[in-house]
């Protein structure tokens, strides 16, 4: 088994190779080792049978080699491989081992998917073994019982389906967390299920997972806070935790290093200070006791004790996207990622997982067995068509859209919910109409029954009529009978009452009297009561009671009438006296004595006893209940009753005769009531009698009634029918029709919401073409899979609500359908939208339609903007986060996942920190402002991408509303008003409908009985109807009006063209940005300010003519001058396409010259056509209206001819049938013959179509600039090289008034930010004006700056005279926002002498009057004034033309001038005469020359200056400045009379103005040329060229091509040996030191070309120093890695190495056949070297010392060779002549001619001599350089390393012709 992983491990380092896109296939003897320890983990006792230890080891090298492997090819070969070893090492065949996964008997490659070893089988067994999985459909059930387990505890569940990819990937997983130290690295692109995975993986593990949580301000510290958890966590708590790290985690890029070493070593060096190290070291002495260890207890030993612990318990997983360079990278630079993790490439999902991840979503949706089927076909069709599409839509606008696996749940979650929500709508719809229309059925069936009904009852009502009659007479006789009786009967009562009275006063009385004795009785009786007898027994048991008591016991006796014993007086009078206490005893004794008291007889108490008592006691001071209280309790009761008996009496005596008279007048009484009561019987027999008849009456009566009310309700039934029918009759057909309509639109919802839900899903970041494109695509497709869907499919009539979008609209929603669309699409996708919005109609829409809900408005830049987030999902109000970037804070990760968890019954989510209550009307918006930005998938897959940006249409309707507006503003009024009316009645009509609906469908039982439902219907149907008709009307209006509107329907076409080619220009330069409001303000300034005029026409006319020049100038003034004609050029065109006068194909032609391919015909004149341009006019042949031009070219060569040397080709008439060519064909002749005069002929073009006026940008106009911009507007000043604003700005300051103090100006960098915020501040209240300066240097402050101008620079709180004003270089980094809606200028020397020498005038000093005139030589002053502004506009302008004009570009500029002019002033106003000298020296050695650093570039500088500064200039009039009859100093005048002449020159100045060849042109034009049509591409959409090799094919191909040419290094020894450093030969010494510098830069292109072949295949890593050579050589550029080791070439790489092929030879030559007898100057690698050679020889040959000597120079007549070398000196050749040519027959420096611009010198003898005898006449010292740039660094020789030496050449002409000719001799050409 070893040999066979040895064998696999040598295999697989062989096969795959590390290539740039599969860096990860690095194999080391970890993987290896990785191998056997896998197959360790499988317990030996489970391995019984051999076969199954085979699978067991290819299972576990399948996971360490294969799982990382990418392409098919790659797993297709690892499969042989495994099938090679198994038969070699084990003897055994692959489809024997597994058999059991096949039923073919034939293993593939796939069927290995289904092996699987793992511990998880069984959860719940105590150990857990690592096994064979054999049953698939367990394995799947087990997994799904983790899943389920995992979101029963997990706060955020995972919806995942466990299809076989899932499943494999979890198990490869867990297979890592087993083994100790096991590390993952899972890569996938963002949503591909790696942390899903992980997550299930660990909990099925039962370990502890951790993530680190990255928030706002996670930094450095906050990591290794984290890190320090987790070491402890896995070091001393023991915890097995696993670390899932993500690579949108990186904050920093140290975090990985950090990563790299735990990976590596389990540790981070020094992350433990020494104080937390030290409590570390503590613990761990008690964990390793704890763990049974015997440890030294040392610093070093615990801590590695925890080191080792941590890598035991510690496994990371790292989770990260192989999208861009970023991940490559990583793994160059931390090889522990490879090292030390096992690599899971997650691939794109297979098809069978989206097939059942579908199945699985789609089991509980409704669906025919076939349509399920083709529906689960059709979204996988959408997902890799989506994939496609993004492809193409990168290649076509450079835009990115990535397709991941969660784009492919969202599609299908967002179909379920989509289809069920309609099916229910239209359902429900559709029942209410069919509900209706019942109910009408039913009402019209009624009317026949209802009038039989009405027919029956009339005869019943006429016979009830008639018994009611009779019944009535009857009841009348009765009545009079009763009322006599009952009068007989009253008399009667009146008397018995009479009576009653009487018997009822006595009584009364009687009740009186008695009422003063019960209470007092009652009392009594209530006393007794209270006593007990155990009071009685003391009262018994006194021998010798106090008096009170005996005073009660006599009363009681006297009461019982009980006797007294006879006793003596105790007191000894000798008297016998009544004692009552000894029977009182008695009493007192008696059981019953209570009893008795209670049952006395009080109504007989004889008078003798009460008589007594009155004497004897009542009067009694004792005998009072509250004396004898104190004494005795018992006998207080007993004297209360007596007294009370005492009172009683005294009452009865006077009731009772009373008594006795009531008893005799009750007995009358009663007498008189029998007699009564018999009377009243008889009365009521017959009352009776009469209640009988009124009864039977009643009945008769009621039935007469219902009779009565029947017919009536039959009648209002019949006419409510009629209503209703009346009424709802005609809705019956339309709600016939809509019920259909509805049943079919529920079939067809199936494929209406399948294609709805694939644009929610994919198509929202498209733009319009693309996802119309897809759509179409779509359906055509769902057709023919015969899904059910409409024929005309939309997005807004499957989930518009045409009342919402009339909302949406009104708020601002662009109204085409595409923005309809993204309405729709906002509204119904799952994910939070995130709309690119450049124009800001996203952000505008949603803020007025969410503006009534409480829209809270946060960026991520605002401070406390997590508060205000927090508020909206607490309080469920919408929130808009706008102008994000690429990157979106982690934080808002659970907002955007909608990380929703339920916490003591709560909704909550957690944000942050904090955990908050989560409320579902919550709405969240982001909006960014990029117009093309790259959202990488992890962002991408979170949320909704939309493409907001506007359409052609949705623009034209807005500016056609705003132009109807300012024309016909009380129709355009009307419009709105009716547009919100006419929205008001759709809903009212449609709330009436329902309403309607409503009712029909909730009445219960018959509709006709429920009057208020018919009266709701009637009314309704009234409103309805007269809705309708005002509706009618309503549209009738706004037809008239639309039609009116639609007069001006051009304007609005017009313009919105003219805003889409203004947009276009920010893929040219990112500083030109234009905001939407911006060029709206500008239109309405147009319409109001163009002429006016009642025809529409001229009208139309005046606005489009307005507009387009204001908006010119406007976007000119803030272009760079490249671009200006490059804005007119995209204007014309565009506006000419939106007439459709524009043919695509010619226009790419024009741009492109056509796809090159191999041209089969023959140059008909190669002498003067070249190449190029004859494959162009092939191509151009196949253009619709050149056809057969090539013909003609080869028939008519002379005729071309003419066109090819005219100096004005483009004016030229063409020759034959092609003379009446125009337009963008004529172009097309031009580009073919003279691309060099392309630029004229596109001015020519742009003048014809569109005026003059639009290729002569307006000069710069800080006035005007100024008078447009407002306190809130920034004002930008975009730089280029040789433009400063600031003198012109401070100048404009002062004379309005705001300079000093005023205006306070920073310079940008670093730590200058919140100096400038704080300048801001305090200027805004103050009202003066802060300039900042160089904002580009400052890119990191920014953000900051584009909060201040959006938050804190408001109308408000600034004050009105307050700017702000910024300079920038053109940067990417620049705010956007501040660019859209600041006032961008750019302050160039403009293009042109006749632009430039008019600004030098129009400018400040010059335009100055007082300036202008406070010369005391006014004459002279202007003559050189004049002369100065031209030599100004020459010096700039030369700069056109490269190196022949500058060797280096100076910055000349404005001050340059200035100071110069204020000089001659000044000295011509002290000096008598003109110091020409001394102004001069000043002009230019100082002010102009001080810049100069180049001493070739100094004498030109003089030799220009001379021209003016001369006394011919000053003393004649009209001096010629330059040839020809234009350019001369004018006359004498005013100010405007030089502006006249300034403006009269030609618009493009000849060469030979500034002193050069008129080839000179011909480069400078080449290159405006291609660089005109280079930035018109950058605006166009791509075009992508089909089936070309892959750059990994052409680099090898080119690589191997060169491999083959390049000789050997050079063998230095034998070279040494054959040239030997002598004294006399100084050139072997030249020939060495040029052989090691060649062998130096061979050994680098070669081992470089070696080394990128290797990285190609992946035999070596690619490194960036090779990614450079790969990038170059892909472009045909010279690497970096050469060039640094190369002598000076800007040759592209072809010729580059054509050249250095040829320089080796020469060498090779000379090693071989001596020293040439004329050597190749050019050839050599450093000339100084060889012509110091000559020298040297000469002077050791003469022994003159070399300082003494120089060269002179004879050219010869040989061009190419020369018989012998010379005596002295050398024969050299190799040059040639730039700017002019050598004549051979006057053998003098000559006129280049016409359209040769360079001229191969013949060969030139250098002959050395004592350089103090030269005479140097009629010569020009000719520089030579190495390359055509001209330009060195400056080298310590005061040269500049690109110069070699002058050459003096004959000359008939004065020196400075040459010099302004700018001739110079070149090495090499640069192709």
């Amino acid at each position: 088994m070893v040999q066979a992983t040895m064998a696999v491990y040598k295999a697989a380092i062989s096969s795959f190779l590390p290539t740039p896109s599969k860096s990860h296939y690095v194999f080391n003897l970890r993987d290896f080792s990785r191998v056997i320890k896998g197959v360790l983990l499988c317990p030996s006792t489970n391995l019984k049978e051999g076969d199954k230890l085979i699978r067991l080891w290819i299972h576990e090298v399948y996971r360490v080699f294969y799982d990382r492997l990418i392409a098919e090819e790659d797993r297709r070969t690892f499969f042989q491989i495994i099938k090679e070893t198994t038969s070699n090492f084990f003897k055994q065949t692959v489809d024997k081992v597994l058999s059991h996964l096949t039923r073919s008997g034939k293993v593939t490659d796939d069927n290995i998917r289904s092996l699987f070893f793992g511990d998880y089988l069984k959860p719940d067994s105590n150990v857990k073994a690592y096994d064979e999985i054999i049953d698939l459909k367990q394995l799947t059930s087990i997994m799904e019982y983790y899943l389920s387990e995992y979101n029963n505890v997990s706060r955020t569940p995972m919806a995942l389906v466990m299809f076989k990819f899932a499943i494999e990937h979890i198990s490869r997983i867990c297979r890592v967390l087993k083994q100790d130290n096991g590390h993952l690295l899972l890569v996938g692109v963002g949503g591909s299920g790696r942390q899903s995975a992980t997550k299930l993986s660990t909990f099925m593990n039962d370990f502890n997972l951790f993530q680190i949580e990255i928030t706002k301000n996670y930094a450095k510290n906050e990591w290794r806070d984290d890190l320090k958890r987790v070491m402890i966590k896995t070091g001393v708590e023991s915890t097995q935790t696993v670390f899932m790290f993500n690579d949108s985690q990186i904050k920093d890029e140290s975090f990985v290093e950090d990563i790299n070493m735990l990976l590596n070593t389990g540790d981070v060096p020094n992350i433990f200070p020494a104080d937390e190290k030290a409590e570390l070291l503590e613990k761990m002495q008690s964990v390793a006791r704890a763990d049974g260890k015997r440890i030294e207890a040392t610093p070093l030993s615990l801590y590695n004790y925890f080191i080792e612990k941590v890598k035991a318990n510690l496994h990371i997983v790292l989770v990260m996207s192989p999208i861009g360079d970023a991940f490559r990278n990583r793994l160059r630079m931390f090889p522990s990622l490879i090292n030390c993790c096992t690599i899971d490439w997650f691939q794109v999902w297979p098809l069978d997982a989206l097939e059942m991840v579908a199945h699985k979503f789609l089991e509980d949706v409704e669906l025919e067995f076939e349509v399920r089927k083709e529906v689960v076909a059709l979204c996988k069709y959408f997902q890799a068509s989506a994939r496609s599409l993004s492809a193409n839509y990168f290649s076509t606008l450079r835009r990115y859209n990535y397709v991941t696996p969660t784009s492919y749940l969202e599609l299908i979650l967002t179909f379920k919910v989509l289809l069920n929500k309609k099916r229910h709508e239209i359902d429900l719809m559709r029942n209410r109409y069919l509900v209706g229309l019942d109910k009408l059925e039913f009402a019209s069936s009624q009317v026949s029954v209802m009038q039989k009904e009405l027919t029956d009852l009339q005869p019943e009502l006429i016979k009830t009529s008639a018994e009611t009659d009779k019944m009535m007479i009857k009841i009348e006789l009765e009545t009079v009978e009763v009322d006599a009786k009952r009068e007989l009967v009253a008399a009667d009562e009146a008397v018995a009452n009479e009576a009653a009275a009487a018997a009822q006063a006595i009584k009364d009385e009687c009740e009186g009297d008695l009422a003063e004795a019960m209470p007092a009785l009652e009392a009594a009786v209530s006393a007794l009561d209270t006593l007990k007898p155990a009071d009685i027994t003391v009262v018994k048991t006194m021998q010798n009671p106090p008096g009170p008591i005996k005073l009660v016991m006599e009363s009681i006796c006297v009461m019982k009438g009980i006797k007294p014993e006879r006793k003596p007086d105790p007191t000894g009078s000798g008297k016998m006296i009544e004692d009552y206490w000894g029977p009182s005893k008695k009493i007192l004794g008696d059981l019953k004595f209570l009893e008795s008291l209670k049952t006395y007889d009080k109504d007989n108490i004889p008078s003798s006893v009460m008589k007594r008592i009155r004497e004897r006691f009542i009067e009694h001071p004792d005998f009072l209940p509250q004396v004898i209280r104190n004494v005795s309790s018992a006998c207080e009761g007993l004297c209360k009753w007596v007294r009370a008996m005492e009172v009683y009496e005294r009452v009865i005596k006077v009731v009772t005769p009373k008594r006795e008279k009531l008893r005799i007048a009750e007995g009358e009484f009663a007498v008189q009531m029998e007699m009564l009561n018999i009377k009243r019987d008889e009365l009521k027999t017959l009352e009776d009698k009469l209640q009988a008849l009124n009864d039977d009456f009643e009945i008769m009566n009621n039935k007469k009634k219902d009779l009565e009310d029947n017919i009536d309700l039959c009648s209002q039934k019949l006419v409510r029918a009629e209503k209703l029918i009346g009424g709802l009759g005609g809705e019956k057909d339309r709600w016939t029709e809509a019920a259909r309509l509805l049943g079919i639109r529920y079939i067809d919802l199936t494929g209406d919401v399948l294609l709805s839900s694939g644009t929610v899903a994919y198509l929202g970041a498209f733009t319009v073409d693309f996802r119309v494109e897809c759509q179409t695509e779509w359906q055509i497709l769902c057709k023919e899979k015969i899904i059910p869907c409409s024929d005309n499919f939309s997005l807004s009539n499957t989930l518009g609500d045409p009342v919402k979008i009339r909302a949406w609209q009104i708020a601002g929603l662009p109204v085409d359908a595409f923005s309809i669309d993204n309405g729709i699409i906002t509204s119904n996708s799952r994910r939070w939208p995130l709309m690119i919005d450049p124009q800001g109609q996203a952000n505008k829409w949603i803020k007025n339609m969410e503006k009534s809900n409480r829209l809270g408005v946060i960026k991520l830049t605002d401070t406390n903007y997590v508060r205000t987030l927090e508020n909206s999902i607490q309080f469920g109000t919408p929130l808009l986060l706008e102008n994000i970037g690429e990157e979106l804070d982690p934080m808002l990760e659970p907002v955007l996942l909608k990380q929703t968890f339920k916490q003591q019954g709560v909704e909550v989510m957690k944000v942050g920190e904090n955990i908050i209550e989560y409320s579902h009307d919550f709405k969240f918006y982001i909006t960014t402002r990029l117009r093309n930005p790259h959202y990488l998938p992890e962002v991408a897959v979170k949320v909704c991408l939309l493409n907001f940006m506007i359409t052609p249409l949705g623009l034209e309707d807005q500016l056609l509303g705003i132009v109807a507006a300012k024309e016909k503003p009380e129709l355009e009024e009307k419009k709105n008003m009716l547009i919100l009316e006419s929205a008001q009645n759709k809903k009212q009509l449609k709330e009436i409908e329902d309403k309607i609906l409503e009712v029909l469908s909730s009445s219960e039982g018959n509709i006709l009985e429920d009057e208020t439902a018919i009266k709701v219907l009637s009314s309704s149907k009234h409103l309805s109807e007269e809705i309708t008709e005002k509706q009618i009307i309503a549209s009738a209006t706004e037809k008239e009006i639309d039609i009116t509107r639609m007069g001006y329907k051009p304007v609005a076409v017009h313009s919105s063209i003219i805003f889409f080619c203004i947009s276009d220009l920010a893929h040219i330069e990112p500083m030109y940005q234009y905001s939407l409001t911006w060029f709206i303000n500008l239109y309405v300034q147009a319409i109001a300010k163009s002429e006016k005029s009642d025809d529409v026409t001229k009208r139309i006319s005046a606005i489009k003519e307005n507009f387009t020049l204001s908006i010119y100038n406007n976007v000119c003034r803030s272009l760079f001058e490249k671009d200006k004609l490059l804005f007119s050029l995209l204007l014309n065109v565009g506006l000419m396409k939106g007439k459709g006068e524009v043919n695509e194909e010619i226009w790419r032609f024009l741009l492109t010259g056509g796809v090159a391919l191999e041209n089969p015909y023959h140059n008909p004149a190669s002498e003067w056509l070249s190449e190029k341009n004859w494959a162009e006019i092939v191509r151009a042949s196949h253009l619709p209206e050149l056809e057969g031009l090539m013909d003609h070219v080869i028939q008519n060569i002379s005729k071309w001819k003419i066109i090819y040397d005219s100096a004005k080709p483009h004016k030229e008439v063409l020759p034959d049938q092609w003379n009446s060519l125009n337009g963008m064909d004529h172009l097309i002749i031009i580009r073919c013959f003279r691309p060099d005069k392309i630029i004229p002929a596109v001015q020519d073009f742009i003048t014809t179509i569109m005026g003059k006026t639009f290729i002569e940008p307006p000069t710069f106009d800080l006035a005007g600039s100024y008078h447009d911009s407002h306190c809130c507007a920034p004002l930008i000043f975009i730089l280029s090289p040789g433009a400063d604003p600031m003198a012109g700005l401070l100048k404009f300051a002062d004379d309005i008034g705001m300079g000093g103090e005023s205006t306070q100006t920073i310079s940008l960098g670093q730590g200058q930010g919140p100096i400038a915020a704080e300048m801001i501040e305090s200027a805004l209240v103050s009202g003066t004006w802060v300039v900042l300066q160089n904002c580009h240097l400052a890119t990191s402050w920014m953000p900051a700056l584009e909060k201040i101008t959006e938050e804190v620079i408001v109308p408000e709180a600034t004050n009105k005279s307050f700017r702000l004003w910024l300079t920038s270089y053109p940067s990417d980094k620049f705010p956007v926002s501040i660019l859209q809606n600041g006032v961008k200028m750019t302050n160039e020397p403009p293009k042109g002498l006749r632009a430039n020498m008019l600004r030098s005038y129009l400018n400040d000093p010059i335009s100055d009057t007082v300036f202008f005139t406070s010369c005391n030589k006014p004459e002279i002053w202007q003559k050189l004034l004049f002369g100065l502004c031209f030599f100004h506009a020459l010096v700039q302008e030369r700069r056109n033309f490269g190196p022949l004009g500058w060797n280096i570009p100076y910055e000349f500029n404005e001050s340059d001038l200035r100071i110069s002019t204020r000089q001659i002033q000044m000295f011509l106003n002290e000096y008598e005469g003109v110091p020409l000298e001394a102004l001069t020296y000043l002009t230019g050695e100082c002010n102009y020359g001080g810049r100069v650093t180049d001493d070739k570039d100094r004498r030109l500088l003089l030799s220009l200056l001379s021209i003016v500064y001369n006394d011919d200039l000053i003393h004649k009039d009209h001096y010629k400045l330059a040839p020809g009859e234009d350019y001369f100093v004018p006359l004498h005048g005013s100010y405007q009379s030089y502006i006249d002449y300034l403006r009269n020159l030609p618009a493009v100045a000849h060469p030979e103005v500034f002193g050069l060849h008129e080839n000179a042109d011909i480069t400078k034009d080449n290159q405006e040329t291609n660089q005109l049509f280079d930035g018109v591409l950058l605006t166009l959409p791509r075009q992508s060229g089909g089936g070309a090799k892959s750059p990994q094919e052409i680099v090898e191909d080119l690589a191997a091509d060169i491999l083959s040419k390049l000789p050997n290094d050079y063998n230095l020894e034998a070279v040494m040996a054959k040239y030997p450093v002598v004294y006399q030969e100084s050139m072997n010494t030249v020939l060495r030191q040029e052989l090691i510098r060649f062998n130096r830069l061979t050994e680098v292109v070669r081992s470089s070309l070696i080394n990128i072949r290797k990285a190609i295949k992946g035999l070596v890593v690619m490194s960036s120093e090779l990614e450079n050579v790969f990038d170059s050589m892909l472009v045909g550029k010279v690497p970096n890695m050469w060039a640094a080791k190369s002598y000076p070439s800007l040759k592209p790489m072809g010729s580059y190495i054509v050249d250095l092929l040829s320089r080796l030879q020469f060498f090779q030559e000379w090693i071989n056949k001596g020293p040439p007898n004329v050597f190749w100057l050019s050839g050599f690698y450093f000339t100084q070297s060889f012509l110091t050679g000559v020298s040297q020889n000469y002077a050791r040959k003469y022994t003159i010392p070399i300082d003494h000597i120089g060269f002179e120079f004879e050219v010869l007549k040989e061009e190419k060779n020369v018989d012998q070398k010379p005596s002295d000196g050398a024969y050299v050749k190799g040059l040639f002549l730039e700017g002019a040519r050598w004549d051979m027959v006057k053998m003098v420096i000559g006129e280049s001619l016409p359209k040769i611009l360079f001229d191969v010198m013949p060969i030139i003898w250098l002959k050395p001599g004592i350089s103090a005898t030269f005479l140097h006449e009629n010569i020009y010292f000719c520089p030579v350089y190495k390359t055509s740039a001209r330009r060195g660094t400056l080298s310590t020789t005061g040269h500049s390393t690109n110069y070699v030496l002058s050459i003096e050449l004959s000359s008939d002409q004065p020196e400075y012709h040459w010099i302004n000719r700018g001739v110079a001799a070149l090495c090499q050409l640069d192709d």
